[in-house]
């Protein structure tokens, strides 16, 4: 038997013939088992309302720089607020808004208020994915919820903003996803990377930017530099983009604030913090900073 099954195969049609059949069934299982965990991965991000077009093909960045210099929500105050040589600012990200559901970010309110009551707090930033879908709704609900501050809120541009082709409702109420607020002593950097890079064009434009400011420069964008765990993805997708943020903001920038992988980061290159923060819909979390004219200190706090 030994001697038999030791010749070529060839020499034996039936063996040769079971062998084919045999191959194309594990063929057939492994597609079969790919399709259904494909079937399954679609239900569950349809269940949850996620864009799967959305996450494979990119919205036009280009379109959406185009319109750097339409504002619908913020006004001229809000660009014009003078900041005390002692200031604080809170930021947030990932708010996810859906179907009026605010999870919490409605009692930011008193918060906010209380802190700004004694002068120290003088503006608030959301770094991205404040909707689930975009919907024009739930856009609605985030500037609602904004104009209850009593200081200005600036809005950051996330993945999860312009899904399902919602950018158009993103422009018409809300306006520019890249933009810089020139204070007294401050300069603040609205960076869009909702489609998991920032692009040379915008970059161009930072670093032209940079090279006329002084003074304290905050940036604030959705997707994160560096990753948290070897795993995570969730990260700026061109690592020679990242290479470029984190040389032109060396010695010059003080702190990056990123959000989109909902978890906590924080990391120190070139004399720069950056500062991921998790999400504020399941964790509620915000990041408190206080500045000073010789120190930046921050914390994390909770609902």
């Amino acid at each position: 038997m030994v001697k038999i099954f030791n010749k070529d195969l060839r020499t034996f049609p039936l063996l040769c013939a079971i062998r084919t059949v045999l191959h194309a069934v594990m063929r057939i299982a492994k597609c079969c088992a790919s399709c259904i965990a494909i079937c399954a991965a679609v239900c569950a991000l349809s269940s949850c309302n996620i864009d799967l077009l959305g996450i494979f093909i990119s919205t036009d960045l280009d379109e959406r720089l185009e319109s750097r210099h339409i504002f619908n929500f913020l006004t001229n105050d809000d660009f014009n607020i003078t900041l005390p040589d002692t200031y604080s600012f809170i930021v947030l990200s990932d708010t996810h808004i859906e179907d009026g559901n605010m999870y919490g970010l409605e009692n930011m309110t008193e918060i906010i208020t209380e802190k700004a009551a004694n002068n120290a707090l003088k503006f608030v930033v959301i770094l991205g994915d404040i909707t689930q879908h975009g919907s024009y709704n739930d856009i609605r609900k985030f500037i609602e919820f904004a104009q209850t501050l009593s200081v200005p809120c600036y809005p950051v541009i996330g993945n999860h903003d312009i899904y399902f082709g919602n950018w158009p409702i993103w422009k018409e109420n809300i306006g520019s996803t890249s933009y810089k607020v020139s204070l007294n002593n401050t300069t603040l950097f609205i960076l869009d990377s909702a489609n998991s890079f920032i692009g040379a064009k915008q970059l161009d434009w930072l670093e032209s930017e940079l090279k006329n400011t002084s003074g304290r420069i905050f940036v604030y964008t959705h997707c994160p530099l560096f990753a948290t765990n070897p795993v995570n993805v969730k990260q700026l997708n061109d690592t020679s983009e990242r290479a470029r943020i984190v040389s032109m903001l060396v010695n010059r920038c003080d702190m990056m604030f990123m959000g989109h992988s909902h978890q906590r980061n924080v990391s120190e290159a070139g004399n720069v913090t950056y500062i991921n923060i998790e999400d504020f819909k399941k964790n509620k979390t915000y990041c408190f900073v206080t500045v000073t004219e010789t120190s930046i200190s921050y914390v994390f706090e909770s609902l």
